[in-house]
């Protein structure tokens, strides 16, 4: 064995055939067996115990009856000339403006005479129909820059529906 020199060592005798297989091997095996040891994490829902499960119902809105939304309003008016005259969709909290040209008085508490026309704010869109509705409607909460400019005083009441107004026979 001591006889073979240079060139004539046999191939698993020569250090870089074997150093340049290892420097092409290693990093391969070194990938195969950290792809193989990558941990998933699953989502935190999946670790924590919902302990309200029945009682949670999404995707679903807690809407009021029309005996609610009278005892919850600090202000009813039945009225038929409500018009949508602005809205802030796209830019910045979504709100809807309404005008209310006249109307008949059904409850208050804090006002005994509401001057008309005048303007209230709401959340959400109101699907407003062409007869007369009741409008549900609340002290102004917030938004204290857009009640100074368009003097508003009522929002709509945040889970009322429009209720049309039933004619008695």
């Amino acid at each position: 064995m001591h006889f073979f020199i240079g060139f004539l060592l046999p191939i698993h005798m020569k250090i870089n055939v074997i150093k340049k297989s290892l420097s092409f091997c290693l990093p391969v095996l070194l990938l195969i067996v950290l792809s193989g040891c990558e941990k998933k994490y699953k989502e935190p829902d999946h670790y924590a115990v919902d302990l309200f499960k029945d009682e949670r119902q999404e995707g679903k809105a807690y809407i009021m009856n029309e005996e609610e939304c009278f005892d919850d309003s600090e202000l009813v008016i039945a009225s038929s000339s409500v018009k949508l005259t602005d809205s802030s969709k796209g830019r910045g909290k979504t709100f809807f403006l309404y005008k209310v040209r006249d109307g008949k008085m059904l409850k208050t508490i804090r006002d005994s005479v509401v001057d008309y026309p005048f303007t209230f704010l709401s959340d959400q869109r109101l699907k407003l129909k062409n007869d007369s509705i009741y409008l549900y409607l609340k002290k102004l909460e917030g938004y204290r820059f857009i009640a100074a400019e368009r003097n508003l005083r009522y929002q709509w009441l945040k889970a009322a529906p429009v209720y049309s107004v039933k004619k008695d026979k």
